[in-house]
């Protein structure tokens, strides 16, 4: 029979198991060379960010008492000698006023467990969300740049004056911009409502999954529409693209339009609450 494990084993567990649950590389008990001396951490978080690796201490703290300045000093001192990017002390019971002092303007994040899953999740979902801006970016480029008339001639938007708006690009991507707008704000449900009729996945989201569901359907079948129109312009000699890339993090004009809907909506909500 199995010896039952202790409520710090666990808690310390729990902890590594979250963080392995959000796509990082976690690892208990482990023993880290500092400046002076070696050390005994709880919980050693790998992760990257942006390109870079990051190094995150965690004090995996399962006591039934508030955490002391004492021990935000000490394990302020540890991280620092070891190099780390950020340490996290994970309290059962949370903090004294003092702890927070010592922790305010250092790289220590003083949390309960509770805490600690809603900040990493937003972290993740923060990271997500610009992963498809990006993308969002690249296929606009593609598509803004052909002709007018060659995006009509490839099913890439419906003809002007035409009420048969089978697919339109620039809709879709106004659409799937103001969708990550709402999303980073947490306004959910989202309603994702297009007059075109060549659309995937459904019209209003209720949660960050649905939304990224949502994304992958439809940006796919756009990435598909892309490439076969562009086939077919290169088969015809037509494909003449005038190629320029809009810088990562700069405004798109589907990002503009969808922040003037995200407005609209605002105001919308105002008008009906008065």
């Amino acid at each position: 029979m199995s010896e039952e494990k202790p409520e710090w084993y666990k808690f310390q567990e729990e902890i590594k198991e979250h963080f392995l649950s959000i796509g990082a590389d976690a690892e208990t008990n482990v023993t880290m060379q500092g400046v002076r001396t070696s050390h005994d951490i709880d919980v050693v978080v790998k992760t990257k960010f942006l390109g870079d690796e990051l190094l995150w201490l965690v004090e995996a703290k399962c006591w039934n008492s508030k955490i002391t300045k004492d021990k935000v000093l000490t394990f302020h001192s540890i991280v620092e000698q070891i190099g780390a990017d950020s340490g996290f002390i994970i309290s059962k019971k949370g903090f004294q006023k003092g702890a927070y002092e010592a922790a305010n303007n250092t790289c220590i994040r003083l949390k309960t467990f509770e805490e600690l899953k809603i900040d990493t999740s937003d972290y993740v979902e923060d990271k997500i969300l610009k992963s498809y801006r990006d993308r969002i970016a690249r296929i606009d480029d593609r598509y803004w740049a052909h002709k007018k008339a060659i995006r009509i001639e490839y099913g890439l938007r419906h003809e002007v004056p035409s009420m048969n708006w089978l697919f339109v690009g620039q809709e879709l991507l106004t659409t799937a911009e103001y969708a990550l707008l709402e999303a980073s704000a947490k306004n959910y449900p989202i309603d994702l409502t297009m007059h075109m009729t060549e659309r995937k996945g459904k019209l209003v989201v209720n949660s960050f999954q649905q939304l990224i569901n949502w994304l992958n359907l439809n940006l796919n079948h756009f990435d598909e529409k892309l490439l076969v129109a562009e086939w077919a312009m290169s088969k015809d000699g037509k494909y003449n693209p005038d190629n320029v890339l809009t810088p990562i993090g700069e405004m798109t004009s589907g990002r503009r339009t969808a922040l003037i809907m995200q407005e609209a909506e605002k105001i919308k909500k105002i008008t009906r609450s008065n």
